[in-house]
């Protein structure tokens, strides 16, 4: 899932929510309060993903000076 797409599911979630309490639907409101969640957790998803790209890459970035080393 895709940064934009969790944004989505929160914005879509919370509307939702929002309708279904204004209109005493609570099918409505849960399906929105789901959604919502799930908006949050695929975000904190996509930026745990992204935080162990970035410390892979910087791990390999590393071991490539120890390994490159000039061994005069």
């Amino acid at each position: 899932m895709n940064d934009a797409q969790s944004a989505f599911d929160k914005a879509a979630g919370k509307a939702k929510e929002v309708g279904g309490k204004v209109t005493g639907n609570d099918e409505m409101a849960a399906e929105g309060t789901t959604q919502n969640a799930k908006g949050k957790v695929e975000g904190a998803l996509n930026e745990a993903k992204d935080k162990v790209a970035d410390t892979v890459n910087g791990v390999k970035e590393g071991l490539k000076g120890v390994f490159n080393k000039d061994e005069s």
